[in-house]
Formats: C-alpha cells, structure tokens, sequence
C-alpha cells in the first residue's frame, strides 16, 4: 500500500499556498491534489476521507475540505474505499502538539508529522 513520502518536502516543490499551508506539487486537480501541510502534511492522494485523523486529534487541526473528483484508486488501486470526495484538510497545522495520534490512526498512511 502506499504512503506518504517522508521526504516529500524535498523531494517535491510548493506549488501553492491554501488557507495558510504550503501545498506541495505536483497538482492536476481533481485527481492529484499534492500534499497539504508542511508540519502536518495530508497526502491528498493518498487520504481515503475516513476522519479518523479528525476524530483523534486533540487540538482541532483538521477541517474537512471538499474535493469534488477526487479518485485515489486511479493512482493507487490497492487503496481501500474512498468513503466522500474530501479530504482532511490540516488548517490550523501550527496548533499541532505532535503527539502523533493522527499518523499513527491514519489507515492508509496518509499524513507525515515533521517538527
């Protein structure tokens, strides 16, 4: 299954900034979004909406954001099922306490802590 790239901030180049986060590239919306967030970066194309990220973060670090289009299985078909075209969005990434609850609970390995 994949992951996000742990070296992604070097391995790819900020393409955009969204609501306050660098967005890391390459983007060919709707079905490559990057990577969203930097200290807590979101692999777009990865993330399967299922907000467990959301449910177990202690500080409020993630909004839903809505993307319409989106197909993960088009790049990843082993990945499990989308469950809604969005994506947890880390909006407020600066609020991270790094305990890691929510890399750790990602199933699909989705999001990257970097302090």
């Amino acid at each position: 299954m994949p992951a996000i790239d742990p070296d992604f901030a070097k391995n790819r180049q900020t393409v955009e900034d969204h609501e306050g986060h660098a967005v890391f590239g390459p983007i060919e919306a709707p079905e490559t979004l990057g990577i969203h967030g930097k200290v807590v970066a979101v692999d777009f194309d990865i993330c399967i909406a299922d907000g467990v990220c959301i449910d177990v973060c202690p500080t409020n670090v993630f909004d839903w954001f809505d993307t319409p289009g989106t197909n993960p299985h088009k790049s990843y078909p082993d990945l499990p099922p989308l469950i809604a075209e969005r994506k947890a969005d880390p909006m407020r990434e600066a609020d991270c306490i790094f305990c890691m609850a929510c890399e750790v609970q990602c199933p699909v390995q989705a999001i990257k802590i970097v302090q």
